[in-house]
């Protein structure tokens, strides 16, 4: 779907904490200008940047400029970075919005990475104009997930990350709740779940009764159900989750 047009950047930026953060940055060449905001899409848990290829290719076909980047711990990003606290996480969102010239940001994230993308959302507003969840959600805790995470990740072959960095990714998460930062979070946002995810529904109702919709954009909260697609939204319904993404964008720039 790339045009040979479009305009690629790969680099690194390197965060207060000394880990290096790879980027891909992508703007068509399609069209004189892009539309705004651009977009910056976070993976998830074991993840990799590679993982949006069909979104992001659907997105530049639109005229969008496309942000993605290796999470700490994974991939061609520092491996095994002294931090993998939910603060480093967003500081290291902040320190690629920034570096890239990027806000007024939307954040496209899938399960951890929505999960990083509504904190850093909550605690930069200012940079953030647009939130896209995906299977991501502020429950909690979950007291059994370190333990679920390194079963799991005992059983894939993930060779691009290290089991004791990802199990201390989630170890925030066995611990606490995230509904007050959700409470936090003001621009519009899109939760979206797959029929067969791990993100309950009951999770997703609670989320628009603590953010109801209401007269002001800035408050809009949309949600949607993809069918036929589990936990990994992106890898098992690409084109069906680009149309929601697609039709909620458009209904926000009119």
């Amino acid at each position: 779907m790339d045009s040979p047009r479009d305009a690629w950047a790969d680099g690194h930026v390197t965060t207060p904490d000394g880990t290096r953060i790879a980027y891909s940055d992508t703007q068509s060449g399609s069209s004189p200008s892009s539309p705004s905001p651009p977009l910056l899409l976070l993976h998830g848990l074991a993840g990799h940047m590679g993982e949006w290829d069909d979104l992001a290719a659907r997105l530049l076909v639109d005229g969008h400029r496309v942000v993605r980047y290796d999470a700490r711990g994974h991939a061609a990003s520092t491996r095994r970075p002294r931090d993998m606290t939910r603060a480093s996480n967003v500081a290291d969102a902040v320190a690629v919005i920034e570096h890239l010239s990027l806000a007024p940001v939307t954040l496209v994230g899938q399960s951890l990475g929505g999960h990083t993308a509504f904190l850093t959302a909550a605690a930069h507003p200012h940079l953030i104009d647009t939130l896209i969840l995906i299977e991501a959600g502020p429950s909690g805790p979950n007291r059994n997930l370190p333990t679920e995470i390194a079963s799991w990740l005992d059983k894939s072959p993930v060779p691009f990350v290290d089991k004791d960095m990802m199990v201390a990714a989630v170890a925030e998460l066995a611990q606490r709740s995230y509904w007050a930062e959700w409470e936090q979070v003001r621009c519009p946002t899109f939760v979206i779940r797959g029929a067969q995810g791990t993100m309950p529904a009951s999770e997703m109702a609670e989320m628009r009764t603590r953010r109801p919709v209401s007269a002001s954009a800035s408050t809009t909260i949309e949600t949607a159900v993809i069918e036929d697609a589990g936990h990994d939204v992106h890898l098992d319904q690409p084109e069906r989750l680009y149309e929601a993404v697609r039709g909620f964008l458009a209904r926000g720039a009119e």
